[in-house]
């Protein structure tokens, strides 16, 4: 459930879904698509496909090593991977092993504490920093108090329980992890390690980030050199201010639903985001899990498209095999629309390929 689910009534998770199906394609037929490519060039860098794997928070507790076995499956494919923040791997040791892993920060609350934050960051060789902009506090992630998700994670017979019935996560990822690495620390919130995921001093929320404002963004913009983009934005006048801060881009983002609760989905937020967007690459999450869902993104002017909760799944159960089984799935899709749209090249996606679908409505 701490994958799956979101916040209050899951209203915004279930919009992710349901703005997919207000749109239809008008697809062209009888013409040559014997040369298709699904690549694309994002930030001077060509990948093999318009999407990449979205950050996702102790993705290591549910699979094994699960952060490396995602950024490893990601940079074999020739996609990027971003690195949460509250990751339980060392952002140094996931960027050894996959060098074009980008890295996901949650601020800290201090400037000086940002600053070696970002310091760290650029001495491990990161290239793109993205900074999630829409966790200023805690969400009401009502499904987590049900199921007694919580950090720290408290031993209780609800959780013996569950470890009990689910014997290939207990065996295979937690103790698995724990005979072989020791206790999961969270590695990546600030410059130095953080606590211990069983350790009553662990802190996940985001509690002290009330005051963080554009300004912050203004000094990290000057003290980071690489590329820069800002994540969980939804109206377009925050787009034009990290256009205007220097953003190299921005990750349209209601979170998967997991923060506020009505938050629209960022596929209704796209097409005024690319009236204001001006040279930066609008990317965007959230919601997505087809090769059409990419598609329908792109056609509106999206760059690039980042998917989250599938390959976490796919990790915990297959580790980076099952990631890289879950990418060739999508990448497979995505050939198979362009052909049926009658594209070869995904820059030949546009907008008039999409109808607005008008659901009919029935009287009492």
């Amino acid at each position: 459930m701490q994958v799956s689910g979101a916040a209050e009534t899951e209203a915004s998770y279930r919009d992710n879904r349901a703005v997919f199906e207000e749109y239809g394609f008008m697809h062209r037929v009888l013409r040559d698509v014997s040369k298709r490519e699904t690549s694309v060039t994002l930030f001077g860098k060509t990948y093999s496909a318009p999407f990449g794997i979205a950050p996702m928070g102790i993705s290591s507790l549910s699979g094994y090593r699960g952060d490396l076995a995602q950024a490893q499956a990601a940079e074999q494919a020739g996609i990027p991977m971003i690195l949460s923040g509250s990751s339980l791997i060392r952002l140094e040791e996931v960027v050894e092993a996959a060098p074009d892993t980008w890295f996901q920060a949650y601020l800290p609350a201090e400037v000086s504490d940002i600053n070696r934050l970002v310091d760290r960051v650029a001495q491990a060789g990161v290239k793109t920093l993205v900074i999630t902009v829409d966790s200023a506090v805690v969400p009401n992630r009502e499904n987590n108090l049900r199921t007694g998700f919580k950090t720290p994670l408290k031993p209780n017979l609800k959780l013996f329980w569950d470890g009990v019935t689910h014997p290939s996560w207990s065996i295979g990822t937690f103790l698995r992890t724990l005979a072989y690495h020791g206790m999961p620390y969270f590695e990546n919130n600030a410059a130095e390690r953080g606590s211990a995921i069983l350790s009553r001093s662990a802190v996940r929320d985001f509690s002290g980030r009330e005051h963080l404002d554009w300004e912050t963004l203004r000094s990290i913009r000057r003290r980071w050199q690489g590329q820069l983009v800002i994540k969980g934005l939804l109206h377009p006048e925050d787009v034009a201010l990290a256009r205007d801060l220097g953003a190299d881009g921005v990750i349209l983002s209601n979170h998967g639903g997991r923060q506020l609760d009505g938050a629209i989905s960022p596929m209704r937020a796209l097409p005024k985001a690319m009236e204001v967007s001006g040279d930066m690459s609008v990317m965007v999450d959230s919601g997505f899990r087809r090769g059409t869902d990419v598609i329908k993104a792109l056609a509106l002017g999206a760059k690039f498209v980042f998917i989250g909760r599938p390959f976490n799944y796919a990790a915990s159960i297959g580790g980076e095999a099952g990631v890289q089984h879950a990418i060739g799935l999508l990448m497979s899709e995505l050939r198979a629309d362009m052909g049926m749209l009658g594209i070869n090249q995904l820059h030949e996606l546009h907008p008039s390929m999409l109808v607005h679908l008008t659901r009919p409505t029935f009287d009492n």
